[in-house]
C-alpha cells in the first residue's frame, strides 16, 4: 500500500513494484491509507509519505500501530525532508524503517523485501 498525496510519486513506485511481481494499492492521504487498509487485511507492507496534508505520515502511522490487526505490519517512512531527528522521529511513531526521497529503486526494494520477509 503507497500513502502518498503526489500523484506522480505514487505513479513511479507503482510502476517499479508492479515490473518485480507486486500488487499495489495506493491511497491519497493518511485516512484514506487507514480505510484501504481495514479493507484489505491482506497487505504485506506500507510505504508511508511524511508530508501530507490533513494528517501526515508520522499521524497515519501512529493511527495504524494502534490497531491491533497491524501491529506487526511493516511501514517504511517516505520523505524528501531528510533532516536531523526525521528518522528517529518516524521509527518513534511505529515506522519500521526509513527510506529518503527521491528513492533509490533498488535500495526500496531491498528495504522492503527485508521487511516483508521476516524484519
Amino acid at each position: 500500500l503507497i500513502v502518498d498525496d503526489d500523484i506522480r510519486n505514487v505513479f513511479a513506485l507503482t510502476s517499479v513494484l508492479e515490473q518485480h511481481g507486486l500488487a499495489v494499492l495506493y491511497a491519497e492521504n493518511g485516512r484514506e491509507g487507514i480505510e484501504v487498509l481495514e479493507q484489505h487485511d491482506d497487505v504485506t507492507v506500507v510505504l508511508m509519505d511524511i508530508m501530507m496534508p490533513e494528517m501526515d505520515g508520522y499521524a497515519t502511522t501512529t493511527a495504524i500501530r494502534r490497531m491491533p490487526q497491524f501491529a506487526g505490519l511493516p511501514i517504511v517512512a517516505l520523505t524528501a525532508k531528510a533532516m536531523k531527528g526525521d528518522r528517529e522521529k518516524a521509527i518513534d511513531c511505529g515506522a519500521s524503517d526509513y527510506v529518503t526521497k527521491p528513492v533509490d529503486p533498488d535500495h526500496l526494494l531491498a528495504v522492503m523485501e527485508q521487511w516483508m520477509h521476516g524484519g
